[in-house]
C-alpha cells in the first residue's frame, strides 16, 4: 500500500487527527469491529515484539521466567483484596454464561492478574528456600473503556506484568525500583524519549499497593502519559491470599511482593512524540527496519544491493530491499516517510558509476552520498547513532520548554487553560485539595521525583504547609 503525501492528514495542524490517520495509513493498527478493540497488524507487532526483546534481554538474567496465567478469574478472587476489587470494578468486562448455561461464579475476564497469580503462589511458597519468586508474563488485558483512542487506551490492551514475591521488604523494595529503572532505561535509551520519574500520590497509587512509582512523558498536547509503573504491594495481597512461608528460624510470614507493568500505550507514546507531516519518525533502536534499500531504474545494481544488505546484516542492521517494480521511486519514498524508517539508501545509475550511494535521513532529510568502502558500514553505523540521539535530544528540548515552575494558582490555572505541559509546584498532599485541583483545571498529581529533599513551601492551592515539590498535568 502506497499513499501520496497529501492523503495524510497534517500534525502541525491537528495532532490527534494526525495520529489516528497515520496508526491506520502506516498500517500499526485498526479499528476492530467490538467497540473500544484494536487489530495489532504485522508493523505495529514487530514495534512490540522489540519491547519483548530488549525488555526480556534484561529481566531473564535478573532471574525474572516468563510464564502464563488463565484469562479468565473467579470472582470470589477478585473479591478477596478490598481495595483492588474496589478499584477495578468499573472497568470489568463479567463472562455470567459458558455453555449455554448461567455459570454457577460469574468469571472476570484479566483486568490485571495479581488475584490469579497469588491464588497459585499460595500453592508454590512453603519455604524461604522457594523465595524469591520472580515471575513476569506478556498477555492481553480487558478494561471496559468508555472512550477509547487507538494504543493510548482500548478495552483490551498487551502488556508486560512482573509480580515478585519475596522473604524483606527491602529486597520488594529493591525490585521495585530495578524495574523502574528498566522502564526509563527503556524509554530513555530506545524509544528515544525523555521520562519524569518518581512517586504517585495515595489517590493515584495502584489499587492494593503500598506505594507506587510511575514513569511519565509529555506528550506534544502538553498532555501527561503515565507511561510504566512499579508498585511495592507490601504484604496486603499476601495476607489476602495467605501466602506464607516458613523462615530459616521456622517462623512462619507472609511474603512481601511487587507488580509492574509496561504495556502498547507506551507504543502510542512514541508515535505521538516523534513524527511530522510526512508521517512516522522511528528511533532507530527500536524501528523494525532500519534501513530500506531503494534501487533506481537499474537491473545491474542487483548484486551491488546483494553485498550491500549483507554487510549491513553482519553488523547487526535491520535492512531491506525494496525492489517492487509496480511502484515508481516517488511513491517508495513516501511509503517509507510514512513508516518512519530512519535511513533510506538510493542507488541508481549515478551511484553504479561513482561506486556509491545516496543515504537519506528521515530525521532532518539530509542527504549523503557514502563511498562502498570498508568504512561504510560505521558510517551507517554513526549516522542512526546521531539520529538516535537527535530524536532523544530534541525531545528532551521539548520536556524543559514545557515544564513550568508556579508558586500561584492563577499562574497554575493560566498555563492549564492554554500551554498545558508539566507544572511544578508545592502541594500539601491533601486528597481533598489534589481532587479540588482536578476540578478546576483537569490536571492530575502525576509524581512526586524520587530522592528529592524536603523543603518548607506552600500547597499552590490552598496555602497550607508543603514539604515536597510535585509534578501535575492532564493526562491521557
Amino acid at each position: 500500500m502506497a499513499f501520496e503525501k497529501k492523503d495524510l492528514k497534517k500534525r502541525s495542524k491537528n495532532l490527534s487527527d494526525w495520529y489516528n490517520d497515520v496508526v491506520v495509513k502506516a498500517e500499526l493498527a485498526d479499528y476492530g469491529p467490538a467497540k473500544g478493540s484494536m487489530v495489532i497488524r504485522p508493523y505495529g507487532f514487530a514495534l512490540w515484539e522489540r519491547v519483548q526483546e530488549i525488555f526480556n534481554s534484561w529481566i531473564k538474567p535478573y532471574g525474572v521466567e516468563n510464564a502464563y496465567f488463565p484469562l479468565l478469574i473467579p470472582m470470589s478472587l477478585m473479591e478477596k483484596e478490598k481495595s483492588h476489587v474496589k478499584g477495578f470494578s468499573p472497568e470489568l468486562a463479567v463472562v455470567t454464561h459458558g455453555g449455554g448455561k448461567e455459570l454457577a461464579e460469574p468469571l472476570a475476564v484479566r483486568p490485571t492478574s495479581e488475584t490469579i497469580m497469588y491464588h497459585m503462589y499460595s500453592k508454590w511458597i512453603k519455604s524461604h528456600r522457594d523465595l524469591p519468586l520472580l515471575i513476569n508474563q506478556w498477555n492481553n488485558v480487558v478494561r471496559w473503556e468508555l472512550r477509547t483512542y487507538l494504543f493510548l487506551r482500548t478495552a483490551e490492551f498487551l502488556w508486560q506484568e512482573g509480580h515478585t514475591a519475596h522473604a524483606t521488604e527491602e529486597e520488594a523494595i529493591k525490585m521495585q525500583t530495578d524495574a523502574l529503572a528498566w522502564y526509563r532505561k527503556l524509554y530513555e535509551e530506545h524509544f528515544a524519549m525523555p521520562v519524569v520519574v518518581g512517586i504517585k500520590s495515595e489517590k493515584e497509587k495502584f489499587a492494593g499497593a503500598k506505594t507506587t512509582y510511575s514513569v511519565e512523558a509529555l506528550m506534544p498536547d502538553g498532555k501527561a502519559l503515565q507511561a510504566g509503573t512499579s508498585h511495592n504491594l507490601g504484604q496486603n495481597f499476601s495476607k489476602a491470599f495467605e501466602i506464607s512461608f516458613q523462615d530459616a528460624e521456622s517462623n512462619s510470614q507472609h511474603v512481601w511482593q511487587t507488580s509492574w507493568g509496561l504495556s502498547t500505550r507506551s507504543l502510542g507514546g512514541l508515535f505521538l512524540t516523534h513524527g511530522d507531516d510526512q508521517g512516522l519518525l522511528l528511533p532507530p533502536k527500536l524501528a523494525p527496519t532500519q534501513v530500506v534499500i531503494l534501487p533506481i531504474n537499474n537491473s545491474q545494481s542487483e548484486k551491488v544491493i546483494e553485498n550491500i544488505l549483507e554487510r549491513l546484516i553482519s553488523i547487526d542492521v535491520r535492512a531491506r530491499v525494496d525492489n517492487r517494480e509496480e511502484l515508481s521511486l516517488g511513491r517508495k519514498i513516501n511509503y517509507w516517510e510514512l513508516k518512519g524508517v530512519p535511513l533510506r539508501i538510493e542507488i541508481g545509475d549515478k551511484e553504479l558509476a561513482d561506486e556509491s550511494v545516496t543515504v537519506i535521513r528521515r530525521d532532518t532529510f539530509e542527504k549523503t552520498s557514502l563511498k562502498l568502502d570498508k568504512e561504510f558500514s560505521d558510517h551507517i553505523l554513526h549516522l542512526l547513532t546521531e539520529i538516535q540521539d537527535n530524536l532523544f535530544n530534541t525531545a528532551k528540548k521539548f520536556l524543559t520548554e514545557n515544564t513550568h515552575e508556579v508558586d500561584s494558582y492563577d499562574q497554575f490555572k493560566e498555563i492549564m487553560k492554554t500551554k498545558r505541559g508539566f507544572i511544578k509546584a508545592y502541594w500539601c498532599e491533601d486528597s481533598e485539595c489534589e481532587a479540588k485541583i482536578k476540578s478546576d483545571t483537569k490536571a492530575t498529581t502525576r509524581v512526586r521525583e524520587l530522592d528529592q529533599k524536603a523543603g518548607n513551601g506552600k500547597c499552590v492551592h490552598c496555602g497550607k504547609p508543603a514539604k515536597f515539590v510535585w509534578h501535575f498535568a492532564q493526562a491521557y
